[in-house]
């Protein structure tokens, strides 16, 4: 994580939770005893709110209700977000935090865009290229037993990001966590080069603003005074 943050140039704090980890199995075994997932909602988003309070940001960032993908602890990470959100800005909520602070807007990341991947997809195959993402598509347009095509997304893109400049950034980021992604696996098939010519931003979705709001966005702070 160190690593990671240094690459990005951010800050980072611990707010001391046991990993869950992605349980497999048919059941799926329970998950650790005392784990990030199975806390209880105000107990898990304290340290956030109380982070919120001292730091102050402008903006939030988290995973949509699944997760990106349903990690335990992604879809945890995703309530406590939101909790802490609407909560670090009432000041009758989590006393002993610090004084209210109300971020302006509320994004949900899209990691998971099925348009970026049907576009590198769709580059790749151009250039004669075997593209990885072939049976991730495959399986989002298949239809079910009743001929109807597998559900939209829940939240549409609003909000996109121009970043290719910092995709190498990203990565040495990404990488930095070498027991969680393989350097040859899914998220490196692109070379940074093609990304920047084929869709060179990061997809997200406002879901609450306190700010006038005018989309399509290209800015997080954008309305943000």
């Amino acid at each position: 994580m160190a690593d990671a943050a240094r690459a990005l140039g951010i800050r980072q704090r611990w707010l001391g939770f046991t990993d869950s980890g992605l349980p497999e199995g048919d059941p799926l075994p329970p998950l650790p005893f005392g784990c990030f997932a199975v806390q209880p909602l105000e107990r898990a988003a304290a340290p956030l709110v109380k982070l919120i309070r001292d730091f102050r940001p402008h903006v939030i960032l988290s995973y949509d209700e699944n997760g990106g993908y349903p990690h335990p602890d992604h879809i945890m990470a995703h309530k406590v977000a939101v909790e802490a959100y609407h909560a670090a800005a009432d000041a009758d909520r989590y006393p002993g935090t610090g004084a209210a602070w109300a971020p302006s807007k509320l994004y949900y990341d899209r990691a998971f865009n099925p348009e970026r991947f049907h576009a590198l997809h769709n580059a790749l195959e151009a250039a004669g290229l075997q593209s990885p993402y072939a049976a991730r598509i495959a399986a989002w347009l298949e239809a079910d037993s009743e001929g109807h095509q597998a559900p939209a997304p829940t939240h549409k893109t609003t909000t996109q990001i121009e970043c290719g400049d910092f995709f190498e950034h990203r990565d040495r980021a990404l990488l930095s966590h070498r027991t969680q992604v393989d350097p040859d696996g899914f998220f490196f098939a692109v070379s940074a080069d093609l990304q920047r010519e084929v869709w060179p931003w990061e997809d997200y979705s406002l879901i609450h603003s306190r700010v006038e709001a005018k989309l399509p966005e290209a800015d997080f702070f954008a309305g943000v005074e």
